[in-house]
C-alpha cells in the first residue's frame, strides 16, 4: 500500500472539489465508505480536505509571497502546497520536518526532481521565516477576504446588509467547525433518557435550546452510537429543528412540505404530529425521493406521502384551499452552511442569488393558494442573504395582501431568540457565529382570506 495514500488521496478529493465543483462533504463521505483509509486516518483526511478548503484564499496569499508571479503551477502541486501550508500553521498534529518531506516525495512520485526541488524550497522558506502579516493590507474588504478565505464580492455583499463587524465575526465563524446536533424521535424515547444514554457510552452532550427534541453533541462520533445505529435519533442542524418547531402542526393536520428532501424537517413535523394526519413531501428529483422514504423509514413514521414534483407547479396536483400547514424550505444559495461545506463560497456569484430570489418568490406565489384560510406558512433557507430571506418575504407580502407575517411567531420563538441579533419585522436571520448554528432565516406566514 502506498505509504503517502493519505496525503494523495487529499490532493485527488481537493482537485476533484476544486476542478469538477465537487461538494466536499460527499466526497470525502464516499471515500470513507470505499475503505481505502484506515479508520485512524479518517479524522485527519477529513480535517485536511475540509482545512485547506475552507482556507484556500488564505493559503494562495501566503504561498504567492514565495513563487514568482510568472511561475504557472500545476493544479496537483498547487494543492499539494496549499495542504502542506495548511498541515504547517493550522495542525499540530504532524511535525513540520515530516510534512515537508511528505510533499516532496509525493512531488517526485508525481512529477520530476525540478518539481521536489520547488516544493521543498517554498515549505523549507515558510518554515524558516513564517508566512506574511495579513495587517499590512489596509483595504478592509481584502484583508477580511485574506483572512477569513471569503470572495471579496461575498464581504462586500454581506458589509451592504450586516456591517463590518457582524460580516468579521461570520467569516470567522465559518472557519470553524461547528457542533453536531441530533433530534430524538419522541415517540420512542425522551430526551433524558437519550441523554442518559448517550453519557454513558462516553459522550458528552448538552440539551438544545432550539427544540425540546434537540441535543447538541460536543464530544463523540455519535455515528457510532446505538441510538444513532437504532433510528432513535437523527443528525440535523439546530437552526433546521427550528422549522419543525415553528410551523406549529397539530395531530390530525393535512401538511404540504413543497421541497422536502432529504426530509429531515418532514420527519420533524411527523413527530410533532404523533404520526397522525398526513405530510405530502414534494422535491424536484426523483432520486431524492428516496432520501425522504428512508428517512421516514429509519424512523418508523408512516405518514409522508411523498413524490417528484416541481414546486412551482404544485397546483397540478392539489385543489385551493387543502394544507393546514406549508412548509417552504426554500432552495438557497447555501450561505449558512460554509462550516459544513466550505467550497460552497467559491462556486457561487452574485447572479446565482439573484436567479434563486426569482425562484423563492415563484414558488411562494404558486403553492400560497392551496393553503386554508387561517391556516400558516413557513417559508425558510440556509442562507444569509437578505434578498433571499427579508426581501423575498417583503415581496410576497406585497402582492399577496391575503396573508401577512403571523405575529405569534415571534412570542413563540425560545426566548434566547426572540430578541436575538437578526430579528426584524419580517423573521428571524440566524446567523452562525451567534448560537453556533448553521446560518438559517425563517418566517411565518398566516393566510387572512
Amino acid at each position: 500500500m502506498d505509504k503517502y495514500l493519505l496525503r494523495n488521496t487529499a490532493i485527488d478529493l481537493l482537485l476533484r472539489i476544486e476542478q469538477d465543483n465537487g461538494y466536499s462533504h460527499l466526497l470525502i463521505s464516499h471515500e470513507m465508505k470505499s475503505k481505502h483509509i484506515a479508520p485512524k486516518d479518517e479524522g485527519l483526511l477529513t480535517e485536511i480536505v475540509y482545512g485547506t478548503t475552507a482556507r484556500k484564499i488564505t493559503l494562495d496569499y501566503y504561498i504567492n509571497n514565495f513563487i514568482s508571479q510568472k511561475k504557472k503551477l500545476k493544479p496537483w502541486v498547487h494543492t499539494l502546497l496549499r495542504m502542506s501550508v495548511y498541515q504547517m500553521i493550522y495542525l499540530d498534529k504532524v511535525p513540520d520536518h515530516a510534512i515537508i518531506h511528505e510533499a516532496v516525495e509525493i512531488a517526485k512520485q508525481r512529477g520530476h526532481k525540478g518539481i521536489a526541488s520547488l516544493v521543498n524550497a517554498v515549505l523549507r522558506s515558510i518554515q524558516r521565516s513564517g508566512v506574511p502579516d495579513t495587517n499590512t493590507i489596509t483595504d478592509d474588504v481584502k484583508r477580511l477576504s485574506v483572512e477569513t478565505s471569503h470572495p471579496e464580492w461575498l464581504i462586500k455583499r454581506w458589509m451592504s446588509h450586516y456591517g463590518y463587524e457582524t460580516t468579521r465575526e461570520m467569516c470567522l465563524a465559518n472557519l470553524h467547525h461547528k457542533p453536531i446536533s441530533i433530534r430524538i424521535q419522541p415517540m420512542k424515547i425522551t430526551r433524558e433518557q437519550a441523554i442518559d444514554i448517550l453519557r454513558k457510552e462516553g459522550y458528552e452532550v448538552s440539551e438544545s435550546m432550539f427544540s425540546p427534541q434537540g441535543i447538541i453533541i460536543e464530544k463523540g462520533n455519535i455515528l457510532k452510537s446505538s441510538l444513532f445505529n437504532e433510528g432513535i435519533v437523527t443528525i440535523q442542524d439546530q437552526s433546521s429543528m427550528l422549522v419543525g418547531e415553528m410551523i406549529s402542526v397539530k395531530p390530525g393536520q393535512t401538511v404540504l412540505d413543497a421541497c422536502s428532501a432529504p426530509g429531515g424537517k418532514a420527519t420533524h413535523i411527523a413527530e410533532k404530529m404523533e404520526d397522525k394526519g398526513v405530510i405530502y413531501a414534494h422535491d424536484l428529483h426523483e432520486k431524492k425521493i428516496k432520501l425522504i422514504q428512508n428517512k421516514a423509514k429509519e424512523l418508523n413514521i408512516t405518514i409522508i406521502n411523498a413524490k417528484a414534483w416541481d414546486a412551482r407547479k404544485l397546483q397540478e396536483c392539489y385543489e385551493p384551499n387543502t394544507f393546514d400547514r406549508i412548509l417552504v424550505d426554500a432552495p438557497c444559495s447555501g450561505l449558512g452552511v460554509m462550516r459544513g461545506k466550505p467550497d460552497i463560497k467559491y462556486n457561487k456569484k452574485e447572479s446565482d442569488i439573484e436567479k434563486l430570489a426569482e425562484i423563492q418568490q415563484h414558488i411562494l406565489a404558486n403553492v400560497s393558494p392551496l393553503l386554508k384560510i387561517g391556516g400558516l406558512l413557513l417559508y425558510s433557507t440556509c442562507t444569509v442573504d437578505s434578498m433571499e430571506n427579508e426581501d423575498v418575504v417583503n415581496k410576497f407580502l406585497k402582492s399577496h395582501k391575503n396573508f401577512e407575517i403571523d405575529k405569534h411567531f415571534f412570542s413563540e420563538l425560545p426566548n434566547e431568540l426572540r430578541h436575538s441579533l437578526g430579528v426584524s419585522e419580517y423573521g428571524l436571520q440566524l446567523f452562525p457565529q451567534t448560537f453556533q448554528t448553521d446560518g438559517f432565516f425563517l418566517t411565518r406566514l398566516k393566510r387572512i382570506k
